[in-house]
């Protein structure tokens, strides 16, 4: 379900990451590698980054699949970044919410993805709804598993949470409430990058040029990088990662 990429670093054409890469997200959107549930990304798109002196991301998303978008392969040649996040989406349920369900979701500084799926979804994680200001659940972007996912994680954040925890206790909580999600969940503020492995494949690459990628899996095929074991949250800089097992959720 989904493909997904974070990148912190020195300035990259968006197309250097996305478009440019023989494996890039652009080409996972119909022929991934080692995509474990599904096969073809074509229920939207998004890419969200960061201009100098603005802390708040622009967004670009559409419902259909990338390579159906005349203008974004221009838009992905100049313009330029020190972060981003970008998704290509196979949806849960098609045809839910169009654009708005398509990562990443923002709010403030923060971008967020999640490839994966919660089984059940909604009434698997009713009860979690009840941990929510109303506020947040009427402003849900879109009525899916993964703009629900990331109410419970932006909670959190507001609340003051580092990134790490707040999607290490996101996951703990919703994989109690529904043991066979796939949580894979990707968060940055422009400057650091947390994600998780939670029944999907993650990987990483420290860019021997300066600057960190996390994704789903590989664009290229560059030996440097690394799977994430599964269960495990990743913390990057533009210079470092850090990886921490995460605990099971208690039943």
């Amino acid at each position: 379900m989904c493909r997904h990429l974070a990148y912190v670093g020195p300035a990259e054409p968006l197309g250097a990451l996305l478009t440019g890469p023989p494996h890039g997200l652009y080409r996972q959107s119909w022929a991934p590698r080692r995509q474990r549930h599904g096969t073809v990304n074509a229920d939207g798109f998004g890419v969200g980054w960061y201009a100098d002196g603005d802390p708040v991301p622009a967004r670009y998303r559409r419902a259909g699949p990338i390579w159906a978008d005349l203008s974004f392969t221009d838009l992905a040649r100049v313009v330029r970044t020190q972060a981003l996040l970008a998704a290509v989406r196979d949806a849960t349920l098609s045809g839910a919410d169009a654009e708005a369900a398509a990562a990443p979701f923002a709010s403030g500084a923060w971008l967020f993805s999640h490839n994966g799926a919660v089984p059940g979804w909604p009434g698997a994680l009713a009860p979690l709804a009840a941990t929510l200001p109303a506020a947040d659940l009427l402003s849900l972007e879109a009525r899916n598993d993964s703009a629900f996912v990331w109410a419970l994680v932006l909670a959190r954040l507001r609340a003051g949470d580092a990134m790490g925890q707040a999607l290490a206790d996101t996951v703990a909580e919703v994989a109690a409430a529904a043991p066979a999600a796939r949580l894979n969940l990707l968060l940055t503020d422009g400057v650091t990058v947390a994600a998780t492995a939670w029944g999907d494949t993650l990987w990483y690459l420290a860019r021997p040029g300066g600057g960190t990628v996390a994704a789903s899996e590989p664009y290229d095929d560059d030996p440097h990088w690394q799977e994430v074991p599964d269960r495990t949250l990743l913390a990057a800089s533009r210079t470092d990662v850090l990886l921490t097992p995460l605990k099971e959720p208690l039943t």
